[in-house]
């Protein structure tokens, strides 16, 4: 589905498979738009020549009614024989009915009659009633009297029967000596097959001549069909059926004619309605003409499906054309493709060479071959480039770690220097306790026996007193000096009970804690043993609670405590050193362990928590830094039990 073949095939078809049905749909859309034009333009000009054919049949009856009342014979006629005479002249002039009038018996006369007495002849259309139908003839009544059929979509009526006729009405002046008043003749339109089939013989002359022109032609009394050859069956003209709702509501009640397909008894008609006005100015009816949509639709389908069979052809026949011809594009394009494949893989040395094809496809494929001989070349000089960036990478590897070795040496001079500073600390505190009291105690105490010899016996109580507070500064110079020089002490790492070292520890900076107001609580739930070198155990704990005594000032509450706790699955002791001083700062939680780290800008190094956190993960342990909910610092120490055995663990902050 990637191959070049595939996508330059998809390349040249593209235009023909996607644009070309396209450009044909549009085509024949707009095609199919102009054809529905012409035909309802057809339409159109057939409702003409029905619209034509019915005025002609008007006039011609006004000016036949015209020569009747102006002819010497009926001027000869007496009134005695007015009834054969109009019986005779009615069934010449093809009329449904024909009679004179007198002026002086003329009332509530039809605008027609109304205009012929006052001289001036008039042809109309007028609806009569079946009343009025009945008084010039009962056949005229029964002619015109259609039983309702149900129409769909059609406007919902009550009635069940048409009794009213749609006449040609026309009256004429009769000015004769002796005869003052109107002849008044008219045709039934009802069920005047004659007057529909001369229509529809005019308007579909190619459809008599055995044309493909199927058309209908029909005469609405308002929406009933009164006279038609639309067929509800084979042989019973849709007499009686009526017009869709939609289409007596733009004839009759906006008074437009209709130009559009629309659903006629039982099939689709491209079709044409015509309104009708009476004497009297109202819409009253309708003329139809209309042909089948059918054989135009499937003219319209044929003529899509044979495009479409046309276009499926030429593209089965391009298809392979094109393959054929393209074939000279494919195979250089492939090899180029196979040749991309094995450099891809690995394989620089390979090539196109003669592809058999000119022209730019030749021309790339020699550039393709340029370019990979250059990128084979720079490999090769790549290579060496990277042989000799080993070596140099090697030299400044050893460089590297104989600089850790001198970094790591650095970092144990400046862990003795930070010993050496709390050393410092410790006795500009002590040196008060240790120099003076002990010079003065230990003389005066070898006075007091000499000079009380066995009278010494009654304050024996108070001398032992004194002995266990020599004996107490002799602790505190013995754990200073252990302090300061372990390594004279004891070798470097022990087992080490944990609550005695931070008792010793108290005892060493209960000068720093005596000076202010703070409280020291300890809570020793454990009797576990560690494995550590008891001096650096000590310098951790003092420059922890060194930290926290500076950090609450005056007051304050101390709080060390040990407990037994696991961590990752080896068990251990934790030692908590908190504080109710103001706390670590958020944003510098992160940044306590970090070497030359200090809140103290003029009085710490920044290295006793650095130092410390060393000298614990050493011992396998870890030290943390938190703040407390309730305010304060908290450090905890997490120290391996002496009958662990675990690799050291990763500090968390």
């Amino acid at each position: 589905m990637t191959s070049v073949r595939f996508r330059l095939l998809i390349l040249a078809l593209a235009p023909m498979v996607l644009l070309m049905p396209l450009l044909l749909f549009l085509g024949m859309t707009r095609w199919t738009a102009d054809y529905d034009e012409v035909l309802i333009a057809n339409v159109e000009s057939d409702l003409r020549i029905a619209e034509q054919y019915l005025s002609r049949l008007m006039v011609e009856t006004g000016d036949e009614l015209q020569a009747v009342a102006g002819s010497v014979e009926f001027a000869r006629t007496p009134l005695t024989g007015f009834e054969a005479f109009f019986e005779e002249k009615r069934a010449e002039l093809e009329l449904d009915f024909l009679y004179y009038q007198p002026r002086t018996e003329v009332t509530g006369a039809w605008p027609v009659i109304e205009s012929a007495t006052q001289g001036q002849g008039q042809t109309e259309i007028d609806v009569f009633t079946g009343a009025a139908l009945g008084a010039i003839s009962p056949d005229l009544a029964s002619r015109a009297r259609l039983p309702l059929i149900e129409t769909e979509a059609a406007v919902p009526t009550d009635r069940e029967v048409e009794d009213r006729g749609m006449i040609i009405h026309s009256a004429t002046p009769v000015r004769l000596p002796g005869r003052d008043g109107v002849l008044v003749g008219g045709i039934l339109l009802n069920r005047n097959l004659g007057f529909i089939d001369t229509i529809n013989t005019l308007v579909y002359q190619d459809a008599v001549a055995g044309g493909s022109r199927q058309g209908t032609a029909t005469l609405f009394l308002e929406d009933v069909r009164v006279s038609t050859n639309v067929r509800l069956f084979e042989d019973v003209r849709a007499l009686g059926t009526r017009v869709s709702a939609a289409v007596r509501g733009k004839v009759l009640g906006e008074g437009q004619t209709w130009l559009d397909r629309a659903f006629v008894v039982n099939d689709w008609y491209i079709s044409g309605y015509l309104p009708l006005k009476d004497s009297f100015g109202d819409y009253v009816g309708m003329l139809y003409v209309g042909v089948l949509e059918e054989p135009f639709t499937i003219a319209k389908r044929n003529a899509f499906l044979a495009i479409l069979v046309a276009f499926m052809a030429v593209l089965l026949l391009s298809a392979p054309v094109f393959l054929r011809l393209a074939k000279g594009i494919f195979a250089p394009l492939e090899r180029m493709t196979r040749t991309m494949d094995q450099v891809q893989r690995g394989d620089l040395s390979a090539r196109n060479g003669q592809i058999g094809g000119s022209g730019e496809i030749g021309e790339v494929a020699g550039h393709l071959d340029n370019l990979l001989d250059q990128i084979q070349e720079r490999d090769r000089t790549l290579r060496s480039w990277n042989e000799a960036l080993n070596i140099r990478v090697d030299q400044r590897t050893a460089e590297l770690q104989r600089a850790n070795e001198k970094l790591e040496e650095t970092f144990r001079q400046l862990v003795m220097s930070e010993k050496l500073a709390s050393i410092g600390e410790i006795t500009a505190g002590v040196a008060h306790e240790i120099n003076n009291p002990v010079a003065v105690i230990q003389g005066n105490m070898d006075v007091i026996r000499d000079s009380l010899g066995d009278g010494a016996e009654i304050i024996r109580t108070e001398l032992g007193l004194v002995d266990r507070q020599i004996a107490r500064i002799r602790t505190i110079v013995g754990k200073l000096l252990q302090f300061a020089r372990p390594g004279e002490f004891a070798d470097l790492e022990q087992t080490v009970p944990v609550n005695p070292v931070i008792t010793d520890c108290l005892v060493l900076v209960n000068h720093a804690i005596s000076h202010g107001d703070i409280q020291v609580e300890t809570q020793l739930r454990t009797d576990a043993s560690v494995r550590i070198d008891p001096g650096e155990l000590q310098q951790v704990l003092i420059n922890l609670i060194l930290n926290a005594v500076q950090a609450m000032g005056e007051r304050g509450m101390l709080t060390l405590a040990t407990t037994d706790a696991d961590q990752e699955g080896v068990e251990g002791v934790r030692i908590i050193v908190s504080d109710t001083g103001p706390g670590i700062a958020p944003e510098d939680v992160d940044d306590v362990f970090a070497p030359f780290y200090t809140t103290k800008q003029a009085e710490g190094t920044g290295l006793g928590l650095s130092i410390s956190q060393t000298l614990i993960q050493r011992a396998g342990g870890l030290i943390t830094a938190h703040n407390q909910p309730a305010g304060g610092a908290r450090f905890e120490v997490w120290l391996p039990a002496a009958t662990a055995h675990a690799a050291p663990l990763q500090q968390a902050v």
